[in-house]
């Protein structure tokens, strides 16, 4: 399955927001993903958002490509 990010065309009907067509379920817990790593820059006041967001972005890229 391929990712489609959100275009702001929400919709809350059906199991499938209507903009980006994934399932509000996944929507939901693509948020909770978002608002934890938030939660984590705040707590340790990085300075510097975008080098942690890289790095977890990194990291998970390279967790992918190992076997499981």
């Amino acid at each position: 399955m391929k990712f489609s990010p959100c275009n702001d065309q929400c919709s809350k009907e059906g199991t499938h927001c209507t903009g980006c067509g994934r399932l509000h379920s996944e929507i939901a817990s693509t948020k909770q993903i978002v608002q934890s790593a938030v939660a984590h820059i705040k707590l340790h006041e990085y300075d510097n958002p975008e080098e942690f967001v890289a790095a977890i972005s990194k990291s998970i890229l390279k967790k992918l490509q190992k076997p499981a």
